[in-house]
C-alpha cells in the first residue's frame, strides 16, 4: 500500500497538487485525505475510519481500489470489496426509486422507495447501502432511521430512509436493493451535504477523546479534527498548535509507559491511538543492496509510458522484477516491458500503459526487496459532437447520433432521466462505429416523445424528440351489411395515409386472421374478408387505424332459412318407438336466423305449448314434443312446421307405442316323477305388438309364498321339465311371456302335484369290531332319502358258501352301527344292510369280503397331535386341556408320569377312554411345567410318548439399574438381568425416564435387547431418574427397577463436580444395652420383664421360657418400642417361674439375655 506523502506548501499558503518529478521522472503520489463514515447512533457500535483519494486529484482507475481504503473495526474486509458479488437476476420491482438530494449540515432529508405487492405473496426484502458494501441496517440510531409501511388499498410497500441532522461526511453515493425470491432490483442515488467553510485546529489529543457525557454525540469517537472535506482546495494555517507533541513522546517511550502517558495528557482512546501509531511510516534503515529505492508510488496517463528506476549498491547482484507477485520475464518479441542498464541503475520501461498495468510492482536484489504502486489515470471521455433535436411522425425511423473523444468508450443513453433499456426485446437499439454512438428507434410511436440525453464520463448532451401523428382522411367508410348464412362477407374502407396499419374488432374483441378470415392492407385500402360466414360473425365491426383515436364502424346481420335436422336423430324411417306408460321427450334440432316459429300437429289437431299430458316446447336451436305418460292411442304421424323471414320448412315424425304381452293360460302338469315333472302351456292371446321372444318358468311349494325361477335363459318352446324337486312336497308352477318390451304378468298357477320315491342304499358299510362271538358293523345313511323319509335299517347276514340270509335285528334300528351276536367262533359270514321308509326297502349294501369271527390283537399306537410334538406353552392361570388319541386292541392300559414321578390327581385331572386320554388342568401354575410321559400297553406291547408342557409367567424386574456415565445431553445406563425370567426367555427391556420435578414417566425405548443403553436428547438443566422393565412372551414385569441416583444434565463448560461423600454405615448386629434382671413376682399379680436392645436393621425379638419359644400364649403379652422389649405375664402362678430369655436377630447377627423369675405364693393368715 502506498504511504501518504506530504504536500509542498506554496508561498500563498495553498497546497500544490503535485510535486516536481525526481531525477528519474517518476511523479509523486496524489493527495490523500482522511474521511470518517457517519457515526452510528448507539454508543456500542464499532467506529470506522477510511482513507480515500479525493475526487479532484485521484485518477478514475484508482477509485474503489482496495489500496486506497483503510478500514478500522468490524465489517467487510477491504480485500473483499473488489470481489464479484453474486446477485440474483435483475427484474423490475421498484415502481418509485429514491432520487438524489442535497441537504445542509444539521438538516434532515428522507429518501423513499416504493414496491408494488400486487403479484407478491409476501413482503420483499429491502436493504440500504452506502458506497459498495456498508449495510446501513446496523447503523440506525439518532441520525439514521429506516421505516416501512404498507397501504392495503393500493397494495404498495413504502420504504423510507430518514437522515437526521446530517453531517458533512454523510455525503456520498447510496444504493437501495430490493429482493423477492428470484427477482432483484436496485437503484443508486447521491447525497450532497453543503456546509459553511470553516477552519479547524487539528489536535491529536482531542481526536482520541470521547465526547462529553450527556451531549448528542456522547459515547462516539470524534475524528472531525483530523478530517478534510473532499472538495476543499484551500487550507489555512493552524492558529493553535498542541503545546506538547504526543506522537513524539509515544514513539520514544517504552510500551509499558503508554498507559501512563495517555492518562497524563487526557487521551481516553488509547487503543485507537496505538492503531494509528502502527500506520506511521518508520524510518527505514540504509539498504545494503539498493543505493536508491523505488518511489512509494507512480502515476501515468492511460496510453503513456513509465520508467521505474532503482540504483544498486552492488552492480553484480542478480535483479528480478515482479508484478503483483508474478515475475516479469523479458521477451524478444514483446515490446511491452523494456529493461535497461545504466551503470548501477536498473530501469524497467512500461510502454502503452493500460488499466491492466495498474498494479503493485516490486524488485528483488539478492535478499532485499523494494516495492511501489503504479496508478494508471484514465482521461475523461468527452462528447465532441452532441445529439440534435428530432421532430418526426409515427412509424418513422429515429436515429440519434453523438461523437466522443475516444474509441471504445462507454456511454449511457437516457430518456427523461431514466436509462433506456437496450435488451433483446427492447424497441431501442444501440450501435457504435468508432467514436460515433447511435440510438436507433426503427418504428417510432407517440410514446417515444421526450428528452433524450447521452452521458459520458466527461460530459452530457441532451436533445428533444417530438413524435406526432399523421393527419387521417377517410375516403370510404364501412357500410352496414346483411348476409345469408354461408355466403362470403367483405368489409371495405379507404383511408389516408395509406401506410398506416390498423386493427379490426368485432364486438370489442380483436380479430386475428385465420384460414377462413383474411385481413388485407394494400396502400390506402383495408379489407376484411370471410369466405363462409357463420352466425358468430354477426355483430358490430370496428376498424381502428394505429396511432389514431378515430375509428370506422359498421353492423353485420346474418340470416338463415329455417331447417329441421331429423338426420341427427338416427331413427329408421323417422319412426320413434316408445314403451307404453313411459315418458317421451322428443328433441329435434332446428336452425334458422332469426329464430323460426315452430308448430306441432297430429292430423288436423295442433299441439299447444300449454297442454297437460302432451305439449310442445321451442328453443333457439331445437324444438321438443313431450308426452308425460304414453298410451296406445298416441301412435301416429306428427308434423312440424317452421317459419321465419328467410323462408319455411316442414317435416314429419312417426311415433309407435309398444307394450308387454298378456299373461299365458295356466300350465298343465301331465307327468310327475320322483324329483321331476313334465309341463305344457299355450302362447298368450296378445303379444304387445312385438313378437314373443320366450318364456320364464317359476315354481313354489304349495304352503310357501316364495316363487323360485327355474330358467335364466328364455325357453322358446311351450313345454318344460322341472327337476330337483323334493319328494313328498306339493308344488305349483306358473309361466311368464317375454317380448322385446318386457315381461308379462304371471299366469295362473297350475294344480298342485307331489313327487314321491324310495331312498337309495346305505353307504360306506365297514367292519368296526370283531370278537370270538360278535361282529360289529357301521355304515352311513343313504345319499338320497325318499319323500317318505327314513324309518330305520335292517341288518342281515349269511354263512359264506350259502345264500340263506338271516335277519339279525327283528326290529328296525335307527342307529348306523349294529353288533351281530350269537356267532360261532371261526366261521366266516357276509353282512348286508337295507334302508327302510314308507315307500319300502332300498337296495341292500353288502360287504365285499367275508368276515372271520375271531378277535385280533392290535399293538398300541399313540397318535400325538402336531401341536404337542413341540413344547406346549401356556400362561399362568390359563386352562390346559390336552387330548391324546391312541389305538390298540383289546382296550389298552394308559399310565401318566411327570418327570419320572406319578401325577398327583389333586393337581392334574386325567380321563382315559378306549381311544384317547385327556389331561386337564383347570388353572395352570408354574409348578405344572415339566415333561409328561404317556404309556399305552396291550398285553406285551407298549408305546410311549413324551409331551413337554411349559407354564410361563411375567418376569421379575432387573436386579439393579445404575447410571454409568453422564456427558452433554446423554446418560449411559447399565442393568443386570432379572433373577426370575418367568420360565421364559427375556425378549427385551423397556426404559423410561422421569424429570425429578414432575416425576412423570415417559418411555424412551421399547423391546430393547441389550443390558446397556445411552439415553440421548435430554434437556439441559433437568435432573432425571430412570427405570427399566423386563419383558418376555407374557409381557412386561409388574414392577420396574429404578436408579437410586439421579442424573443432572449440566450445560457443557459449566458442569460442577459434586463432591462424593461416603454415607455412614449405621448397620450393626443386635446388642443389648440393658440386660434382663432376676425378678420375684407374687402369684396372682401381673409381672413384667424389661430389657433394651440396639440394632440396624430392626431386629426380630423372640421370648423364650426354659429354652422354649413363647408362641401365641394368651397369658403372655410382648411389646417392643424404640428398642425397649417388654414381656408381661398375666397373673402368674408358681408354674410360670423359670429361666426367661430375650433373643434379638437381624441379618448381621443375633444376641440374647437371660433372667430368672420366681413366683411366690402369699401365705394365708390363720
Amino acid at each position: 500500500m502506498p504511504e501518504p506523502t506530504k504536500k509542498d506548501e506554496m508561498p500563498n499558503g495553498q497546497p500544490e497538487e503535485s510535486v516536481a518529478p525526481d531525477s528519474n521522472g517518476a511523479p509523486t503520489l496524489p493527495e490523500i485525505s482522511l474521511e470518517v463514515s457517519p457515526p452510528p447512533e448507539d454508543g456500542n457500535s464499532v467506529k470506522k475510519l477510511s482513507i480515500d483519494l479525493p475526487n479532484d486529484s485521484a485518477p478514475e482507475a484508482t477509485k474503489g481500489r482496495k489500496d486506497s481504503v483503510w478500514s478500522l473495526g468490524e465489517g467487510q474486509n477491504p480485500e473483499d470489496v473488489d470481489k464479484p458479488i453474486d446477485n440474483p437476476p435483475l427484474s423490475t420491482l421498484l415502481i418509485e426509486s429514491p432520487q438524489s438530494g442535497t441537504v445542509t449540515v444539521g438538516g434532515d432529508i428522507t429518501f423513499v422507495a416504493k414496491v408494488e405487492a400486487k403479484d407478491l405473496l409476501r413482503k420483499p426484502t429491502v436493504k440500504w447501502f452506502k458506497g459498495k458494501w456498508m449495510d446501513l441496517a446496523s447503523k440506525t440510531g439518532k441520525h439514521l432511521q429506516l421505516k416501512e409501511t404498507f397501504d392495503r388499498q393500493t397494495k404498495i410497500h413504502t420504504f423510507e430512509m430518514h437522515i437526521i441532522k446530517a453531517k458533512d461526511n454523510y455525503a456520498g453515493n447510496y444504493r437501495c436493493e430490493v429482493t423477492y425470491k428470484d427477482k432483484f432490483d436496485s437503484c443508486s442515488f447521491d447525497l450532497e451535504v453543503k456546509e459553511v467553510e470553516s477552519s479547524q485546529a487539528i489536535d491529536i489529543r482531542s481526536a482520541f477523546k470521547r465526547s462529553s457525557e450527556g451531549q448528542e454525540d456522547a459515547g462516539e469517537l470524534d475524528f472531525s479534527g483530523l478530517l478534510k472535506h473532499r472538495n476543499q482546495r484551500e487550507h489555512k494555517q493552524q492558529d493553535d498548535t498542541p503545546e506538547v507533541d504526543v506522537w513524539e513522546i509515544l514513539k520514544n517511550a517504552r510500551p509499558d509507559q503508554y498507559e501512563k502517558i495517555a492518562f497524563t495528557y487526557g487521551i481516553t482512546d488509547l487503543r485507537g491511538l496505538l492503531k494509528r501509531m502502527k500506520k506511521i511510516p518508520k524510518e527505514e534503515k540504509k539498504s545494503a543492496a539498493f543505493a536508491k529505492r523505488l518511489d512509494p508510488a507512480y502515476q501515468v496517463d492511460k496510453g503513456g509510458k513509465i520508467r521505474l528506476v532503482v540504483d544498486l549498491a552492488d552492480p553484480t547482484v542478480e535483479l528480478k522484477w515482479y508484478k503483483n507477485g508474478q515475475e516479469i520475464r523479458p521477451s524478444p518479441n514483446q515490446r511491452k516491458y523494456i529493461f535497461e542498464h545504466k551503470g548501477t541503475q536498473r530501469i524497467m520501461v512500461i510502454n502503452n500503459c493500460s488499466s491492466n498495468d495498474d498494479a503493485a510492482y516490486s524488485v528483488v536484489a539478492g535478499e532485499e526487496k523494494c516495492t511501489t504502486e503504479l496508478f494508471v489515470k484514465e482521461l475523461p471521455i468527452k462528447i465532441v459532437k452532441g445529439i440534435e433535436p428530432v421532430k418526426t411522425t409515427v412509424n418513422e425511423r429515429i436515429e440519434l447520433e453523438c461523437e466522443v473523444s475516444e474509441e471504445g468508450a462507454q456511454v449511457k443513453w437516457m430518456k427523461n432521466g431514466v436509462e433506456v433499456p437496450t435488451g433483446v426485446r427492447s424497441r431501442y437499439r444501440v450501435k457504435c462505429e468508432g467514436t460515433k454512438h447511435y440510438l436507433v428507434i426503427d418504428d417510432a410511436s407517440k410514446e417515444d416523445t421526450g428528452l433524450y440525453s447521452v452521458m459520458a464520463s466527461g460530459g452530457t448532451s441532451e436533445a428533444q424528440v417530438q413524435v406526432d401523428l399523421k393527419p387521417l382522411k377517410v375516403f370510404q367508410d364501412l357500410q352496414d351489411m346483411t348476409v345469408l348464412l354461408g355466403q362470403p362477407l367483405k368489409l371495405h374502407c379507404e383511408i389516408f395515409p395509406g401506410n398506416v396499419p390498423g386493427r379490426w374488432y368485432r364486438n370489442g374483441q380483436l380479430i386475428q386472421p385465420s384460414d377462413r378470415l383474411n385481413i388485407i392492407h394494400r396502400a390506402k385500402v383495408h379489407r376484411l374478408e370471410i369466405e363462409a360466414c357463420t352466425l358468430h360473425d354477426a355483430g358490430d365491426y370496428t376498424f381502428v387505424p394505429e396511432g389514431y383515436s378515430q375509428s370506422l364502424s359498421a353492423k353485420v346481420h346474418i340470416i338463415d332459412p329455417p331447417r329441421v335436422h331429423l338426420e341427427s336423430l338416427n331413427f329408421p324411417d323417422n319412426t320413434v318407438t316408445v314403451v307404453a306408460g313411459n315418458k317421451l321427450r322428443l328433441e329435434i334440432p332446428i336452425s334458422g336466423e332469426p329464430a323460426p316459429r315452430v308448430v306441432w300437429m297430429k292430423g288436423e289437431r295442433v299441439i299447444l305449448d300449454s297442454g297437460h299430458r302432451v305439449h310442445a316446447e321451442t328453443y333457439s336451436d331445437q324444438t321438443s314434443l313431450t308426452i308425460e305418460v304414453t298410451e296406445r292411442e298416441d301412435t301416429g304421424n306428427y308434423k312440424i312446421v317452421l317459419q321465419n323471414e328467410a323462408g319455411e320448412a316442414t317435416a314429419s315424425v312417426k311415433i309407435k307405442v309398444v307394450d308387454i304381452p298378456d299373461p299365458p293360460e295356466a300350465p298343465l302338469v301331465p307327468v310327475v316323477g320322483g324329483d321331476w315333472c313334465s309341463m305344457t302351456w299355450e302362447p298368450p292371446k296378445y303379444d304387445g305388438s312385438s313378437p314373443i321372444l320366450g318364456y320364464f318358468i317359476e315354481r313354489k311349494k304349495k304352503q310357501s309364498s316364495r316363487w323360485m325361477r327355474l330358467n335364466f335363459d328364455l325357453i322358446k318352446e311351450t313345454s318344460f321339465e322341472p327337476k330337483k324337486m323334493i319328494e313328498g312336497v306339493p308344488y305349483e308352477v306358473r309361466i311368464f311371456a317375454v317380448n322385446a318390451i318386457g315381461v308379462s304378468k304371471p299366469s295362473e298357477p297350475s294344480k298342485a302335484f307331489t313327487p314321491l320315491a324310495v331312498t337309495s342304499e346305505p353307504t360306506m358299510l365297514v367292519v368296526d369290531d370283531v370278537t370270538d362271538t360278535t361282529v360289529t358293523v357301521k355304515w352311513r345313511p343313504p345319499e338320497t332319502i325318499g319323500a317318505a323319509g327314513l324309518d330305520g335299517y335292517l341288518v342281515e347276514y349269511c354263512i359264506e358258501g350259502t345264500n340263506d340270509w338271516v335277519l339279525s335285528n327283528k326290529e328296525m334300528t335307527e342307529k348306523t352301527k349294529y353288533t351281530i351276536t350269537g356267532l360261532s367262533p371261526g366261521c366266516k359270514i357276509l353282512v348286508r344292510v337295507k334302508a327302510i321308509n314308507k315307500a319300502g326297502a332300498s337296495a341292500p349294501r353288502t360287504l365285499q369280503h367275508s368276515i372271520l369271527v375271531k378277535e385280533v390283537v392290535e399293538p398300541p399306537k399313540i397318535r400325538v397331535p402336531r401341536h404337542l410334538k413341540t413344547t406346549y406353552t401356556r400362561k399362568v392361570g390359563e386352562t390346559v386341556n390336552l387330548v391324546v388319541p391312541f389305538q390298540g386292541k383289546p382296550r389298552p392300559k394308559v399310565t401318566w408320569v411327570k418327570d419320572g414321578n406319578p401325577i398327583e390327581p389333586s393337581h392334574v385331572s386325567i380321563r382315559n377312554t378306549d381311544c384317547d386320554s385327556i389331561i386337564f388342568i383347570r388353572k395352570a401354575e408354574r409348578s405344572h411345567s415339566g415333561k409328561y410321559e404317556m404309556t399305552v400297553q396291550v398285553e406285551n406291547h407298549v408305546d410311549t410318548a413324551i409331551m413337554d408342557i411349559q407354564i410361563v409367567d411375567l418376569p421379575g424386574p432387573p436386579q439393579s439399574v445404575t447410571i454409568e456415565d453422564v456427558w452433554g445431553e446423554n446418560v449411559a445406563l447399565v442393568w443386570t438381568p432379572p433373577k426370575d425370567n418367568g420360565n421364559a426367555p427375556i425378549t427385551g427391556y423397556t426404559i423410561q425416564k422421569a424429570d425429578k420435578k414432575t416425576m412423570e414417566w415417559f418411555t424412551c425405548i421399547e423391546h430393547y435387547h441389550r443390558n446397556c443403553i445411552t439415553v440421548t436428547e435430554l434437556v439441559v438443566g433437568n435432573e432425571y431418574f430412570f427405570r427399566v422393565f423386563s419383558e418376555n412372551m407374557c409381557g412386561l414385569s409388574e414392577l420396574p427397577t429404578q436408579t437410586k441416583k439421579s442424573a443432572l444434565i449440566v450445560k457443557e463448560g459449566l458442569q460442577m463436580k459434586i463432591p462424593e461423600y461416603s454415607d455412614r454405615d449405621f448397620k450393626e448386629a443386635p446388642k443389648f444395652t440393658q440386660p434382663l434382671i432376676n425378678t420375684f413376682a407374687v402369684a396372682g399379680y401381673n409381672a413384667t420383664l424389661n430389657c433394651s436392645v440396639r440394632a440396624n436393621p430392626r431386629p426380630k425379638v423372640i421370648w423364650m421360657k426354659n429354652k422354649m419359644t413363647i408362641f401365641e400364649d394368651p397369658r403372655y403379652r410382648m411389646f417392643s418400642n424404640q428398642g425397649v422389649c417388654t414381656l408381661e405375664i398375666r397373673k402368674p402362678s408358681p408354674y410360670d417361674g423359670g429361666m426367661y430369655t430375650c433373643k434379638a436377630i437381624n441379618d448381621l447377627g443375633e444376641a440374647q439375655v437371660e433372667c430368672k423369675l420366681e413366683v411366690k405364693v402369699p401365705t394365708q393368715e390363720m
